[in-house]
């Protein structure tokens, strides 16, 4: 770890790219905490949080999907300076919302939302949207979209402690029936809960809705129990597909060194 004058403190460094940055509003959402975190860390580049940069850092945080050529140097930059990378939110850990660009034809995108000239001059340097572990090694991961605050600081405790990040595994259902609410298929809506990964306390069914799935599949979703139970509120596969779409678009799996 790189130190500071005292010898004591890593260097922290938080990233963009395509993405609307909520993850790390999230981070700075950590208002009685960021005392005991600075006294922890030294945060050298933050871009919604400080002006001041540094290339000098330890651990890298970095938010958003890779969407464009120029992303991908810089992201492989990052990748040889850190000694350890963080994927920061869904954009990054699955390419999150930003992967629906890639049911269209680049060129086609491009001309529809900036006009025709966008295409013809070539202003644009867009390509299809891909999770940043498409592109570089990821140590760790933390889901979500946005980030869970508490989660956020319990990975920042376990690599300051040297520790591997306890990241949930399980479904989202085990985190449903925690919180005591009632499966949202009894009451007659789709949820993706079943094969997306826990860690978010369950909080959209808390609030009235379902699992949108932002934090991604757990490693080995049990698709077939998934099935029996849209069988049995006489669902089909075909008719929650289109759901999955929203956060698992992008079919690129898999990391680069």
């Amino acid at each position: 770890m790189n130190r500071d004058m005292n010898g004591d403190k890593p260097n922290v460094a938080f990233f963009s790219f395509t993405c609307c940055e909520g993850c790390q509003l999230a981070v700075l959402s950590c208002e009685k905490e960021l005392p005991d975190i600075l006294s922890l860390i030294n945060i050298v580049n933050f871009r919604e949080a400080m002006t001041v940069k540094s290339n000098d850092y330890d651990i890298a945080f970095v938010e958003g999907s890779i969407s464009k050529k120029e992303e991908i140097k810089k992201l492989r930059r990052i990748r040889k300076k850190a000694k350890a990378v963080v994927a920061l939110g869904a954009c990054s850990t699955t390419g999150g919302l930003n992967c629906l660009k890639n049911r269209f034809p680049m060129e086609e995108v491009k001309t529809l939302v900036y006009g025709k000239d966008a295409s013809r001059y070539g202003i644009l340097d867009t390509i299809p949207v891909m999770p940043i572990d498409s592109v570089i090694k990821v140590d760790y991961y933390i889901h979500g979209c946005p980030i869970s605050k508490k989660e956020f600081l319990s990975v920042l405790t376990s690599l300051l402690l040297g520790k591997k990040p306890d990241i949930p595994n399980y479904p989202v259902c085990v985190d449903c029936k925690l919180a005591g609410n009632i499966c949202v298929f009894e009451k007659g809506m789709h949820c993706m809960g079943p094969v997306i990964r826990a860690g978010c306390d369950a909080i959209c069914v808390t609030y009235g809705t379902y699992c949108w799935g932002c934090r991604g599949f757990v490693d080995n979703p049990n698709a077939q129990s998934h099935e029996e139970t849209l069988k049995r509120y006489g669902l089909t596969v075909e008719s929650v597909m289109k759901m999955f779409d929203l956060y698992g678009a992008c079919k690129t799996k898999g990391s680069k060194g």
